[in-house]
């Protein structure tokens, strides 16, 4: 999350990053071949990130990319270079964190090189909204995923008892979660985590009701009665049974690792499609996806196509139209795609994606076969997470969900503080 300080410090910076762009300086390096590459992940996205820009290189003589690759430390890491004026030409966003980025200046916008530079004639419908932010379109969306419920396929066959899908609603996902965790028999294993401390899951819940998580303007679109109605289901799921222990859920860190599915405490995640691979990983039985309860068969899904990560080009750049060339080529060429497969999600050009569907595993296929399923049920992408996401992120949501596990609070107080909470931050 962004310290206060290191937000002024952008700011101050960013504010004339128009002026820094003419300077003589950039104009001087204008012709060098060098170019920095910023990101975060796993040592096989390293490694995939790495070898798609060595094939950018071996195409385009003369260039030399320089990968740098971020751990715990990579939010601080961009935070200080974007401030120091020693930005990476081209760096990778999370989408919980790319509007804030954007807001304060530090991308270009990318208007100029779409449909010229960076190709779009294959990508997905509406794919480039994912990017957008204030009417601009100002980061590239790398690849796609979506809300999913993923579930270990052994569990429900040994209860007998079919797993959720498409058209399991929030009631009677409350009476399965009840009937699989007395199938299971076994102490501190339940049917899945408590969801009430994840926002993404609050946020499809919220859309189901024709209500947003945040609205255009930046403030929360729901009100006390939708978070104590959230609350509440979650609160009388403990109560039967269903859903995790506090104790437990305490210990999840809103990681793939410490999901109570990888811990062996649940059955079920609330997760994000991507994420199928990494649960995989570190489950003995096959997984299953599918889509999250829903209110109503004839209401809204509460899905809609995520980014999984964004790349942007520094405002400081001063290769610009290398770092394009360099993103149309990460999203649409068909030897990158091969490299990267969906690592990073499923890729945004249509082309990429029927190359890489028959070279990827089984997992990675469920997870694309699950983004092509949702195609029809998906609505539209909601306006951009606003600056202070991340703190509500952190230190509200998973805190008073906690609290009221814990019966330090009740449903109805947990709705009001959460409003409250939320107004003081995003008014900040």
């Amino acid at each position: 999350m962004l310290g206060r300080r290191e937000l002024l410090q952008l700011g101050l910076l960013f504010g004339g990053a128009a002026t820094l762009l003419q300077s003589p300086l950039r104009s001087a390096l204008a012709d060098s071949a060098t170019m920095r590459l910023f990101w975060f992940g796993s040592p096989a996205r390293a490694e995939r990130t790495l070898s798609v820009a060595r094939l950018f290189e071996a195409a385009n003589p003369g260039v030399k990319i320089n990968g740098e690759v971020g751990g715990n430390d990579y939010w601080s890491k961009l935070t200080t270079m974007l401030a120091g004026g020693n930005a990476p030409d081209i760096f990778q966003l999370a989408p919980s964190r790319f509007a804030d980025y954007a807001r304060r200046n530090t991308m270009l916008p990318l208007g100029d090189y779409l449909g010229s530079t960076i190709r779009t004639d294959k990508l997905m419908s509406g794919v480039l909204d994912l990017g957008a932010v204030d009417g601009k379109v100002v980061g590239m969306p790398l690849s796609l995923n979506a809300f999913a419920l993923i579930y270990d396929s052994v569990a429900f066959e040994k209860a007998a008892i079919a797993p959720p899908g498409p058209t399991t609603t929030w009631d009677g996902f409350a009476r399965l979660c009840v009937d699989i965790t007395k199938a299971i028999g076994r102490k501190n294993v339940w049917a899945v985590g408590n969801g009430a401390r994840y926002s993404y899951a609050f946020e499809a819940f919220l859309v189901q009701r024709g209500k947003r998580l945040y609205g255009e303007d930046g403030r929360i679109g729901f009100d006390a009665t939708d978070a104590s109605d959230w609350y509440g289901y979650w609160e009388s799921l403990a109560k039967n049974g269903g859903c995790v222990s506090a104790e437990v859920q305490a210990m999840d860190k809103l990681q793939i690792d410490s999901n109570p599915l990888s811990t062996g405490h649940a059955v079920m995640a609330i997760a994000f499609s991507n994420q199928l691979l990494g649960y995989q990983a570190l489950a003995k039985n096959r997984l299953g996806i599918t889509s999250l309860p829903i209110a109503d068969a004839a209401g809204p899904s509460g899905l809609f196509y995520k980014a999984s990560l964004h790349f942007g080009i520094a405002s400081t750049s001063r290769q610009p139209e290398l770092a394009a060339r360099f993103i149309d080529f990460f999203i649409n060429d068909l030897a990158a795609g091969k490299i990267l497969g969906v690592e990073r999600g499923v890729p945004i050009n249509l082309d990429v994606r029927e190359a890489v569907a028959p070279l990827v595993d089984d997992v990675s296929k469920r997870s694309v076969d699950y983004i092509s399923s949702i195609a029809g049920r998906v609505g539209a992408f909601p306006p951009q997470v606003p600056i202070g996401a991340s703190e509500m992120e952190e230190r509200v949501f998973r805190p008073i969900a906690d609290q009221v596990a814990f019966g330090q609070l009740t449903v109805a107080a947990a709705g009001e503080e959460l409003v409250a909470q939320a107004n003081r931050i995003l008014r900040s």
